[in-house]
């Protein structure tokens, strides 16, 4: 009787403090993950603002170099109308095979899903989140100077 009180008792416990955990906002660094770059960023390569400022700019914007443990991930977003229409990575971690091969997997899954929502906000690919987690991070960075 008493194993089952105490059993209880700490479930109980257990879903209050789970309860009471913040969920991660968006821009937000996770624990462990790399400090935003410092310095001077990159110009975006696309008008700076939305023309005639009725609509979100429409261009190719580059976002800030994002340093992972495992390398920076730059990324480039061409935008029309305030609709993401094509996503380049301008350089991935690839220190070793094993860097590239995760790479090789995971940007086509974070650009197919970018593209789908016109959004940086996606799903990280499970086995490379510090390569997902640089990929939005500096997405989202272009979607920003976009204005999108």
């Amino acid at each position: 009787m008493r194993r089952a009180a105490l059993a209880a008792a700490s479930t109980s416990a257990l879903v209050v403090l789970l309860l009471t955990l913040k969920p991660h906002q968006p821009g937000t660094p996770a624990l462990g993950a790399a400090p935003p770059p410092t310095g001077t960023s990159p110009a975006p390569t696309g008008p700076a603002s939305p023309p005639g400022g009725s609509q979100p700019g429409t261009g190719t914007y580059t976002g800030d170099p994002v340093s992972t443990q495992y390398g920076t991930v730059p990324v480039a977003a061409t935008v029309k109308a305030g609709k993401l229409t094509a996503v380049k990575v301008l350089q991935v971690p690839s220190g070793n095979g094993r860097d590239q091969q995760i790479a090789a997997y995971a940007v086509p899954r974070l650009t197919k899903e970018a593209l789908a929502r016109h959004s940086a906000h996606i799903d990280a690919v499970s086995g490379a989140s510090y390569t997902s987690q640089g990929y939005i991070r500096s997405l989202q960075s272009a979607l920003d100077r976009a204005g999108v």
